[in-house]
Formats: C-alpha cells, sequence, structure tokens
C-alpha cells in the first residue's frame, strides 16, 4: 500500500512512494503527529541520483521488519535536498559540525519541535567498518528517547543554541579590490594541482566557479599563470573519465585524483557551469578542444536532459542494469572492455579504439572494465574514422539498458543552463541552441513565476511544486534571463530579471547587506540558512550579488549597485582565506573591479554590420561586461526596452557600438577591431 509520498512531484520522494515505511513528506502535520504520539522525528535527506541513498533504501527501508520498528517508533520524514535546499542546509550544518563530515544520504533524529539531537550519513543493514548498523542506530536512539528524556531535550536545546551562534558578520567588510583578488589567486596557487590539473586531491570535483574566476583574473589582469591553470585543468577533464567521451558531458566527479573513475551521475548545474567555462575558455584563448567540449555538453544537456515542457531535468542516475548480471550497478551504462570494443568494432578497429580511448585488459574500473579517456600517448586518428567509430560505439551503448533521469525542473539550475546554452549559441552561431535556453526561460515564467514574480523552486511535467524558491533560484536564474537579454537582444529578459533582483533586495537582504537563502516569510526552520560559499554550484548569496551587478550596469540602478557591493563584502573577507569555496564570488568581484563594462550596439537587429558588432561584443572578454542591442525608442517605436540604449546615436548613419565604464565612455566605434580592443582580446 502506498505512504503519504504517491502525491508528491519529487521523483525522489516517489521512488520511497512504495517503501513498506511509513514516510510523510516534511510537513506541520508530521510533527503534531510526533507531539502527539511522544516519539522522535527520523529525517532522512537525500536525492534520486544519490548513488548511497539507493543503497541504503535497498538494504533498509525496504525491509519489512526494519520499517515495522521505524514505523513502531518514530514518525518517518522522507526530504528531497534538491526541492528542500533548505532544510538540508540546516541540518547539514549540525552533521557537520558533530561529525565534522557530512553527505547524503543524511540521517537526523529530531524532536517534536525539529530540534535535532542525533545524526549521521548512510548506515548499513549490518556493523561495518566501525559503523554500527542502521538497527542498532535506531534501537539506541528510542532507548535514549525513553529512558534519558531529559539527556536528549538538552542536547537538542545545545545544538540549537550552537548553531545560532554561527551567525555570519560580513555586513562590515568592505568591497573586494585588486589586493583581495591577487590574494586569491596566490591562495589558489598553493592548493593546485599542478601534475593532473585542478586543486585538492581524492575526490577531485570540477571547480567551475573558480575556473570562471581564473579566466576573469587573466582577461583583467593579463596573468598567464591564471590562465594557466584554467588551461590545464580543463583539459585534464576533458581527456580524463569524468567526461563523457562518446555522449558528451561530466560526471559528477571523479573518485581519484587523477580524473579517471567518475561518480557517474550527471548533474544538470556541473554540465551548464561547465559549458559556459569551455565556452569562456574557447573565447579566450580559441581551443579547438574548449569549443568542441562545449557544444558537445550543451548538446548532451538538449539531448538528455531537456523535458517536454521545454525545461532541463535534474540529473542522470549513476547506476543503470548490467545487462549480464540484471543488478543496478554503478557505471554499466558507459564502461566497456576490450572484447565489447571487438564485437562492436571488429578487430581492427577495436584495437585502434582501445589505444585511443585508454581501454585495456585490466581495466581502470571494475571487473576489467575501463571508463573512456583520451590519453596523451594515444594514436591520431582521421576525423572520419573517428566520427564513424564514434557512432557505432554510441550505438551500442544505446542498446544497453539507461540511467535513470530525475525529470523535476530546479529553477535555479535551469538559470544557469539558460546562460550557457544562449552563449554558447552565440557564440558558435548555434540559433538552436539559443532557441532552447529562451523555451527554458518562457517555462520559468510560465510554471514558476506567479503573479508576483516569486519563484517556485521546483516543476514537473508541467506542474508546479510545492517549495518556495531560495536565494539561488532568483540569482541564478536573473543571470540566465539577463544571458539570453544579451544574446537575444529582447529586453523583455531584463525586465524579468528586474522583477527578481527587486525581490532579492526586498524579501532576502539583511540591515547589513547581507543575504540569507530564505525569504523573510519563508518556513521559519530552527535556524535560517545564510551560506556565502559555494556548494556544487554558485552561492545564492554570490549569483544574487552577480545579478544585483550586472542589472545594475544594465539600467544605471545606484540602489541595486550599492546591494551588490554591500553583498560582495563577504568576498573580502573570505576571497584570500578560502578561495576554492568562494570561487563565484571571486568572479562576480572582478566584474565590479572591471567595471563591469556597458557596451551597448545601436543598429537595426537585422543589419549584418549589427549583428557583427553584437558577435564581437558578446566575445570580449571583459569580466561581466553587459550587452545591449538594438536600436532606442526615439528611432524605433516598438523598441527602447534597453536603457543603455537611450539617446544613443549612429555614427554616419551606421550601426555603432558604445563601450562605458566607471561613469566614462570610451569612443563610439563602427569598426569592429575597434570594439574588440576596448573589450579585450578576442576571437575575430
Amino acid at each position: 500500500m502506498p505512504n503519504r509520498l504517491a502525491n508528491e512531484t519529487s521523483p525522489y520522494l516517489l521512488q520511497h512512494a512504495d517503501n513498506p515505511v511509513d514516510w510523510w513528506p516534511w510537513s506541520p502535520e508530521a510533527f503534531a503527529e510526533a507531539r502527539e504520539r511522544g516519539v522522535p522525528v527520523l529525517l532522512s535527506v537525500g536525492y534520486s541520483s544519490c548513488h548511497w541513498c539507493h543503497v541504503m533504501a535497498h538494504e533498509s527501508f525496504e525491509g519489512e521488519s526494519t520499517a515495522a520498528f521505524m514505523n513502531e517508533h518514530f514518525v518517518n520524514v522522507k526530504v528531497d535536498r534538491e526541492e528542500r535546499p533548505d532544510i538540508d542546509a540546516v541540518y547539514m550544518e549540525a552533521v557537520q559540525a558533530a561529525t565534522g563530515q557530512g553527505g547524503w544520504p543524511m540521517t537526523v533524529f529530531l524532536t517534536a519541535d525539529a530540534e535535532p539531537f542525533y545524526f549521521g550519513t548512510y548506515f548499513p543493514p549490518e556493523p561495518r567498518h566501525g559503523m554500527p548498523s542502521f538497527m542498532q542506530v535506531l534501537e539506541g536512539v528510542r532507548t535514549a528517547w525513553v529512558g534519558r528524556p531529559d539527556e536528549v531535550a538538552e542536547v537538542a536545546q545545545r545544538i540549537v543554541r550552537d548553531l545560532a551562534g554561527r551567525q555570519l558578520d560580513y555586513g562590515k567588510a568592505g568591497v573586494p579590490g585588486p589586493e583581495e583578488l591577487a590574494g586569491a589567486l596566490l591562495g589558489l596557487t598553493r592548493e593546485y594541482d599542478s601534475v593532473r590539473g585542478g586543486f585538492g586531491g581524492a575526490p577531485k570535483f570540477p571547480p567551475s566557479m573558480v575556473l570562471e574566476f581564473l579566466l576573469r583574473h587573466h582577461a583583467r589582469t593579463g596573468s598567464e599563470g591564471a590562465l594557466q591553470m584554467a588551461v590545464d585543468t580543463c583539459e585534464a577533464m576533458a581527456r580524463g573519465g569524468i567526461y563523457d567521451q562518446l555522449g558528451g558531458g561530466f560526471a559528477r566527479y571523479s573518485v581519484d585524483r587523477e580524473w579517471v573513475v567518475p561518480h557517474f551521475e550527471k548533474m544538470l548545474y556541473d554540465n551548464a557551469l561547465l559549458c559556459r567555462v569551455y565556452a569562456h575558455l574557447w573565447r579566450s584563448t580559441g581551443s579547438d578542444l574548449a569549443r568542441r567540449v562545449a557544444l558537445e555538453t550543451a548538446d548532451f544537456m538538449v539531448r538528455e536532459l531537456r523535458t517536454e515542457q521545454g525545461g532541463f531535468a535534474s540529473a542522470l542516475d549513476a547506476d543503470s542494469e548490467d545487462p549480464v548480471s540484471g543488478k543496478h550497478v554503478e557505471g554499466a551504462y558507459y564502461a566497456w572492455t576490450p572484447e565489447q570494443f571487438a564485437e562492436v568494432l571488429g578487430e581492427a578497429d577495436g584495437a585502434l579504439a582501445q589505444a585511443y580511448f585508454g581501454v585495456t585488459q585490466e581495466g581502470t574500473f571494475e571487473h576489467g572494465a575501463s571508463v573512456l579517456q583520451l590519453p596523451q600517448d594515444g594514436p591520431a586518428l582521421d576525423a572520419g574514422r573517428l566520427a564513424g567509430i564514434r557512432e557505432r560505439l554510441l550505438a551500442a551503448r544505446g542498446l544497453r539498458p539507461a540511467p535513470g533521469r530525475d525529470d523535476k525542473v530546479v529553477a535555479a539550475w535551469n538559470g544557469l543552463a539558460i546562460a550557457a546554452l544562449a552563449e554558447c549559441g552565440a557564440y558558435f552561431d548555434r540559433p538552436d541552441l539559443v532557441e532552447r535556453a529562451t523555451e527554458a526561460a518562457d517555462l520559468l515564467v510560465r510554471v514558476h513565476m506567479d503573479g508576483s514574480a516569486r519563484l517556485a523552486r521546483t516543476s514537473r511535467d508541467g506542474r508546479v511544486g510545492p517549495n518556495a524558491g531560495v536565494l539561488e533560484d532568483y540569482g541564478d536564474v536573473a543571470e540566465g534571463f539577463l544571458a539570453l537579454a544579451s544574446v537575444t537582444g529582447e529586453g523583455v529578459w531584463l525586465e524579468f530579471a528586474g522583477f527578481l533582483v527587486d525581490l532579492v533586495m526586498a524579501r532576502f537582504t539583511a540591515e547589513d547587506g547581507s543575504l540569507y537563502d530564505t525569504a523573510h516569510d519563508a518556513e521559519q526552520l530552527i535556524r535560517r540558512p545564510q551560506d556565502p560559499t559555494d556548494t556544487a554550484a554558485p552561492s545564492g548569496w554570490t549569483a544574487a550579488a552577480g545579478a544585483l551587478l550586472s542589472y545594475a550596469a544594465h539600467t544605471g540602478s545606484e540602489p541595486h549597485r550599492t546591494a551588490a557591493e554591500r553583498a560582495l563584502g563577504v568576498v573580502q573577507a573570505l576571497g584570500p582565506r578560502a578561495p576554492r569555496f568562494i570561487g563565484h564570488g571571486l568572479a562576480v568581484a572582478e566584474a565590479l573591479v572591471d567595471g563591469p563594462r556597458e557596451v551597448a550596439v545601436v543598429g537595426h537587429p537585422d543589419d549584418p554590420a549589427t549583428a557583427a558588432l553584437h558577435r564581437t561584443a558578446l566575445l570580449g572578454t571583459a569580466p561581466g561586461a553587459v550587452v545591449a542591442v538594438g536600436l532606442p525608442r526615439a528611432e524605433d517605436g516598438s523598441g527602447g526596452e534597453f536603457p543603455l540604449l537611450a539617446e544613443r546615436t549612429r555614427v554616419r548613419d551606421l550601426p555603432t557600438a558604445y563601450v562605458c565604464r566607471h561613469f566614462v565612455c570610451a569612443r563610439p566605434t563602427t569598426e569592429l577591431v575597434e570594439l574588440a580592443e576596448q573589450l579585450g582580446a578576442v576571437r575575430p
């Protein structure tokens, strides 16, 4: 019999709808039930593409005896962290503070007042590696709850007090400047892996936001060291197993330092961010590899993550069915053996492809299988033969059981995808990608945005989810709309971005200018989450600061710029000390220091000369430059949607570009080369 999750929109919750565990969604009713029964709440947090979440579900939540104990002694609440990042953030902070580590699945035991008193992550069905079994944990918590209630209450209250004492105080920090950005670069240099690229050891995550900072820092200062770190890291990832060498797109992270074996799930946010990074790397260097990876990643998102409604699904699972064993195992869809290569390609092409993709008899993964890579010492293949090999391997892979897809649409991550696809479409003459970006933006406006421009966090099958948008939704969607406005010349996207950043100022901003992850009128948890550091995606705090800054550059609005500067005080405080964890804030700070530059291209949109100036403007490397294109209202009654175009005239009646920053404008130009020089080095 289905439990209370059967009517939820989250694919993760729906995966648990037929468990014998009597799951509740997070709701006041669940805590009221715990209070009435006098039992604690067992909070289980995960997400649909989480490998160990699936493992724990299979080992524990599908078992009748374990479920019976849970149902008798607890009120069991299941949360999708992607739908409720606020709940996840609050309790993950408690888990990390208590245990020194965190992760998913997250298991937290709460009082009926939602105060945590015991926590952990994955618990096995039997004791192993020093971990108690899940049943031992359940029995221990039950014993403490019944036998030592005063001690449990004291622990819970102390944890809540400790969390309240962690309030951030960055309101007095000043605006970050060149010194802080240089200090951040120095800090990154110390942590850089000069042999393998990236930062730190295993597991190694794609440093998307840090790479964007490095590219912007190089563009502003000419630092060759910053550029080299970005180039080498991007090449190492693109050649490694973390990148899907057949279908494009990046896996979540590498379990080793060398980028060889990934954790195979593919997340929308990773691919959107990396698609944009590789496009910007191409813009800076002209790298053929960067161009190929940017386009393949864009095509992967459109082909495998786009939903029928025009949005983008959250993720593909790491696990899929192994055709041989019939079991769901990690990487079954992506790994290959030499025998499988020979079967698909024949002996000659199979042997050549083995060398080209680094497939060995020993294997680089499990059971003699290899994850495809592009070794530096691999053989050279002509383009036609390589295309044929890829095509046959892709066709064969397509016959394997595919990984599951979490098809909920998350507003923030779609905002990131909109920005990436819009820019890729503009850079690489792919209008279809701009169309896909526009369709996703339309979906966000139609389904996720209400009459007051408030955002819902998620939707599925065109049905809006029940949860309010958080700060990252407002920041990332506004960023996507602003990128789309610059690419398409359609001022309506600037207008929609304005609605969102106005709500950031009204509903998420503290008196000192710092930002909260949830709105003033959001559900009150035991602590109001407030985290300026990046996770796998930009922090809501710095994403919103970037959108505020870009909107101010477009409109000349002093209040929006002031709000951005005050929010960026956190970068002055954290940038030199923890640059790996505030990369997006550093990238936004680069735009602030550079201006950002404001580019107005005045001309009829259908004029090829206007299009050439517009493309040159978009290819400028000046950090965070904003671009407006079209005719001012005085010349075209249907236009005039961009404030940057107001009162601009054309030189000699030719399409003309204006570049301004810090209240000073360069000479208006009709020449592509001169415009390129005003915006940094660009490809022709």
